[in-house]
This record gives C-alpha cells, structure tokens and sequence, in this order.
C-alpha cells in the first residue's frame, strides 16, 4: 500500500470510528480532494475549515499547514473544478463557433457552480486552469483578428461581459426561488438573463469585435 493510499484509508477509519487521524497523515491533496467532492455534490455554503477537518477525522489547526484559509481552499478546488470544464469541441480555425462555446462553458460553470462565482468575483484568477483557458483564447483570438492587441482586447471584452452575465443570471434565479411567482414586468427583465440572451448578446460583441479589427485592417 503506497502512502497516499494508506493515509486515505486512515482517515475513512477515523471518519468511522469518530477517532483523529494520526499526527502527519494529513496531506495538502487530500484536503483538496475532499473539498472537492463537497463542492461537487452542492455543499460550498456550509463548507468551512472546521467542517472539512472534522470530515478527514483531523483537528481544525492541522488543515492550516497546509492551505492557507477558505479562499486559498477554494481557489485550488474551483481550478480542479475548471481543468474538466472549459474546453471547446468547436474546431479553433472556426473562430467564433470556438469561441462562444469557450464563453458559454465559462458561464455555464460559474452559474452552476457558486463557489467557482465566488472565486471569480473576489478576484483576478490565475490559476493554471484559467491561465490555459487564456491562453487558448489569445491563440484563436490572434489567429482572427490578426493583431495582438486587438487579440488582448477582445479577450477581456469577452471575458467581462461572460463573469457578469453569470454574476448577474446567478443572483436572478436565487431571487426567483426565494420570490416564487413575479409580475409581468420583472419576468420581461429576468428574460434578460438566460442563456439564450446570452448567446444573443455575445454574438452583437463577436460582431463587433470581428467589424473593427476589418475596420483597423483597411477592409470596408
């Protein structure tokens, strides 16, 4: 049995048996690991540090040898969540297919997820995930646009536009649940916030974004 393995199987133990691991089995990627799978099934809200140790069968204080408090948890555990999430299957030579689809996984992740929202919110996240998210859109970018400061600002026009909208989407439907039933009015305003608005709203900016790198290049 290899020490990881043994270490988690430790802490299944102690979860049983109500008992503390033992001093020094606990490891930065277990707690990562469980905090994962809290996120994962829904519970981001009720989890803290004292919760996830009691989890791993540890005290509260062996967790912060290694991460730092909630947020550095969280960042760790939004990036894991992030590498099986952003990836388009639209071909890269059809630049905008790619595109959108790279900022409709985006929205979709943040909406479905509040603790990746939370982390997007506090914070620029760079993250490797999101770093080869960027990365992967400067390429296409550039290829499209032909210029790499045009390629820079499309991206963080893209980019603001798709954490807003989910901010936005986020705080609607959380408004809806808690309300129930709404006028006339604030139904046409929550229409403003679905992924079909969105989709609508990314295709204006692509177009434009798309008219005025012609526009810069000569091209009417």
């Amino acid at each position: 049995m290899t020490r990881r393995s043994q270490s988690a199987q430790e802490h299944r133990v102690a979860r049983v048996t109500g008992e503390r691991a033992a001093w020094g089995t606990i490891t930065r990627e277990a707690v990562i690991e469980a905090a994962t799978r809290t996120v994962r099934a829904g519970g981001y809200e009720e989890l803290t540090v004292r919760s996830l140790a009691a989890q791993l069968g540890v005290a509260p204080m062996s967790l912060y040898r290694h991460v730092r408090d909630k947020d550095d948890l969280l960042d760790e555990v939004v990036d894991r969540l992030l590498t099986r999430a952003w990836r388009p299957r639209a071909r890269e030579d059809d630049w905008r297919a790619w595109i959108t689809e790279a900022a409709q996984k985006l929205r979709h992740f943040l909406v479905s997820q509040p603790a990746a929202l939370h982390v997007y919110l506090q914070h620029p996240v760079v993250s490797p995930a999101a770093i080869a998210r960027m990365q992967a859109m400067m390429t296409v970018l550039r290829e499209a646009l032909g210029d790499e400061e045009a390629a820079r600002h499309a991206y963080a026009s893209i980019h603001t536009f798709t954490i807003g909208f989910a901010a936005l989407e986020a705080a609607r439907a959380g408004r809806s649940r808690r309300d129930g039933g709404t006028d006339e009015l604030a139904h046409q305003l929550a229409a403003y916030t679905t992924p079909t608005q969105f989709a609508e709203g990314l295709g204006y900016l692509l177009a434009g974004i798309e008219h005025r790198a012609l526009d810069e290049r000569g091209f009417h």
